[in-house]
């Protein structure tokens, strides 16, 4: 059974998942509106995936006898000052999200719960993935500097992405 702490500290992380899905939403509708559907692909994906990292946490939750319980979001925010920012922004947020995943592994082996400990590997690991494709991408945009035809090349890139795979 998992205790109490550690079931709050999940059950935090993943409103912190379902939230991340609604700002990926919220950037994919801003690109949307920029008519750069490529972009917007890729933050749909995003958010598919935040989705899933909440699942994941959910089925844990409960296979340990916790219980996740629903809560309201947050709204996220829905205005940008470009490509960049929302890309800047969303690194922001992936350190936050591993910030907090840190924490609940440093919670879990101060308990003695390495299953948790053990369960949140896979979480460090995929925000390791997250912060390093950020950062990449937007060493792209810095480089593409405004460069409209770079942009859309990028734009037909991101088009291609998949959930479950890495963006180039």
């Amino acid at each position: 059974m998992i205790s109490e702490k550690m079931n709050q500290l999940i059950n935090d992380q993943y409103h912190r998942e379902m939230f991340s899905a609604h700002q990926y939403f919220a950037m994919s509708s801003y690109f949307l509106d920029k008519d750069l559907d490529g972009f917007a692909n890729f933050f749909r994906v995003q958010a598919e995936e935040e989705i899933m990292h909440g699942l994941k946490q959910f089925d844990y939750v409960h296979e340990v006898d916790g219980k996740i319980t629903s809560g309201p979001l947050e709204a996220p925010e829905n205005e940008f000052e470009s490509v960049l920012d929302v890309f800047e922004k969303a690194l922001g947020h992936e350190r936050y999200i591993t910030q907090n995943i840190n924490a609940i592994v440093k919670a879990a082996l101060e308990e003695g719960d390495f299953a948790t400990h053990n369960f949140f590997q896979w979480f460090i690991e995929e925000q390791v993935e997250e912060e390093s494709l950020m950062r990449s991408l937007i060493a792209k945009l810095k480089l593409i500097d405004g460069n409209t035809s770079a942009l859309y090349m990028m734009n037909e890139e991101l088009m291609a992405r998949k959930a479950g795979q890495e963006a180039a």
